[in-house]
């Protein structure tokens, strides 16, 4: 299996005009992403909708984007839900089904207590039976996972990385990966030791991001901050209510459709004037582009 770690892509899930998962564009996309700098993908994560795909398209997705990129790159399967049997059941069938690892998030809404949330990934995390990435997002379930609690979760077997969201409590925790879990933490993480970061950006900016990965590698602190600081109005701008923008900012690209599946709705015509603005300050796109 590819190391988590890197430029791992929280990719967008495209659909088609019916507003059926486009397992085509989804390929493409894919190998656009890594052909542009992504180590790895995770799929069916909150960009990619997840919330509003059921598990046959999210197989489906995962099947051809793995014949797609080949056994070698990373693929993670966001397989999250508050009802643990069926992230039991769908984690079992992503590891089946090609995944390298599983993305799980804190159960949300029911807010279980720590010993629920624990028994929680215990449940999910052996019926996986690969590795499994813990997403702590306190913005979106509610529930934080602190410091301790994550490091108390990595004994866990199979349990190997958190997403940390919670850019306040981005730090190194025994036992696990740790994974900027917003594109504003990236270098922070990568500064701090860890690997990496599961971002959003780099659809946009692969490359650039690709290189502040490699410049941290190498040594080269100064030039990573420098790239880092370029490119920061991109993390800002799909920062607001993802992935609206970025699949907006990607229709303008020509790369693919921003069609989404409501509750989600596309940019109106002021959101997306302000992302093509950000696309050509980036030198990504020309202003005559429509």
């Amino acid at each position: 299996m590819a190391e988590i770690g890197g430029v791992i892509t929280a990719m967008v899930t495209p659909f088609t005009e019916d507003r059926s998962v486009d397992e085509a564009a989804a390929r493409k996309l894919a190998r656009h992403l890594i052909d542009h700098g992504s180590h790895g993908l995770v799929l069916s994560g909150t960009t990619g909708e997840s919330p509003t795909t059921d598990d046959r398209e999210k197989l489906g997705l995962l099947r051809a984007v793995r014949d797609e990129v080949g056994p070698d790159v990373l693929v993670i399967c966001g397989t999250g839900s508050n009802d643990t049997r069926h992230s039991e059941r769908l984690s079992a069938a992503a590891a089946d089904a090609g995944a390298d690892a599983v993305l799980a998030v804190t159960p949300y809404y029911n807010k279980p207590n720590f010993r629920g949330i624990r028994a929680h990934y215990e449940a999910v995390a052996k019926a996986a039976g690969i590795p499994m990435v813990l997403y702590n997002i306190p913005s979106r379930v509610v529930v934080n996972l602190s410091p301790d609690q994550l490091a108390e979760l990595a004994e866990i077997e199979n349990v190997v990385a958190v997403k940390q969201a919670n850019d306040d409590e981005l730090q190194p925790i025994d036992g696990l990966r740790v994974l900027a879990g917003n594109d504003g933490t990236f270098l922070p993480a990568l500064e701090m030791g860890e690997p990496g970061g599961v971002v959003v950006a780099s659809h946009l900016v692969g490359a650039e991001m690709r290189e502040i990965y490699d410049a941290v590698q190498a040594g080269d602190l100064d030039r990573a901050r420098e790239i880092d600081a370029k490119i920061r109005p991109v993390y800002e701008m799909v920062s607001r209510v993802n992935p609206i923008p970025v699949k907006a900012a990607l229709e303008l690209l020509g790369i693919c459709s921003a069609r989404s599946r409501l509750p989600i709705v596309e940019a109106n015509e002021d959101e997306r004037d302000e992302i093509r603005q950000v696309l050509e300050t980036q030198g990504l796109l020309t202003g005559s582009a429509a």
